[in-house]
Order: C-alpha cells, then structure tokens, then sequence
C-alpha cells in the first residue's frame, strides 16, 4: 500500500535541502504535481541537468506510490525576469 501523499512543505523543504535559495512553486492534487522552482542554482545548469537533479529527490516517492507523476519546471531568476517581461510587453499591445 502507498504511503500518504506528499505534503506541500515536505516537498519544498526537498528541494530546499539542494537548492536552498529555491522559491518552489507546487500545483496539482494527489499523487500527481507540477513544481515551478527558481534558483540561482540553475544559472549557468542545462535544462536536463536541472530536471534530474530535483528528479533523483523524488525517486524514493514516484517508486514508492506517493507521487504517481511530477512535471518540474526550473528556472533561473533571470529567466523568469526575461519570460515576465516579455508577458508584459504583451499584454502592453
């Protein structure tokens, strides 16, 4: 039988523990979750490496059953500044 669900503050404090500058957005319901973390820690990191490096911390729950699929998106400060100004730009037109 699965474990319980994975707590928001237990997840945070996850990618906390190899990020700790990380703001961690968690989105979803159930076993099944959507992250948005930032981190200084991704500024120079491809995207893959990003992904796999907060996937390996959430091995354990995914083999496990208490997560059943996790969508991570990982940005650097910068690009989430870029992605917001262009948003912005936009909505201006």
């Amino acid at each position: 039988m699965a474990e319980a669900i994975l707590a928001t503050e237990a997840i945070i404090e996850k990618v906390q523990s190899l990020y700790a500058d990380a703001r961690v957005e968690v989105a979803g319901e159930g076993c099944n979750l959507e992250l948005l973390v930032i981190s200084d820690g991704f500024q120079s990191m491809p995207v893959m490496k990003r992904q796999q490096s907060l996937l390996k911390l959430f091995a354990d729950d995914l083999t496990s059953g208490r997560l059943h699929a996790i969508s991570i998106k990982a940005k650097s400060p910068a690009e989430m500044n870029a992605a917001n100004t262009h948003l912005v730009q936009l909505e201006g037109m």
